[in-house]
């Protein structure tokens, strides 16, 4: 369950990767830029999201936020959930814009 980087999350999303993108941000983080994950915020809504893929705890999931440290929390709880391959995007959507400036 190694981590991954920016780059590598952009090879697999254009590699069209088969895996669950969600992004722990709160709403209004998520309507000014997201990269296509599906929010289930960290305070409010994540717990549902865990309960809902229950049944693909094998899946891959990669989770994401603006520097790293909320969906480091939310990969714990993945994990303290039974899931077995939660990856955490290292930096978060900082990263993400420092690599790949729009």
């Amino acid at each position: 369950m190694n981590d991954l980087t920016v780059q590598e999350l952009k090879k697999k999303l254009e590699n069209k990767d088969d895996f669950i993108l969600i992004d722990v941000r709160e709403l209004y983080e998520h309507t000014d830029f997201n990269i296509g994950g599906e929010l289930a915020t960290l305070q409010t809504t994540l717990m549902d999201k865990i309960a809902e893929l229950k049944n693909q705890s094998d899946k891959e999931i990669i989770v994401y936020c603006r520097s790293g440290n909320r969906s480091g929390m939310a990969k714990q709880m993945f994990v303290q959930a039974g899931f077995t391959n939660v990856r955490n995007l290292i930096g978060g959507i900082l990263a993400w814009r420092e690599a790949f400036p729009s």
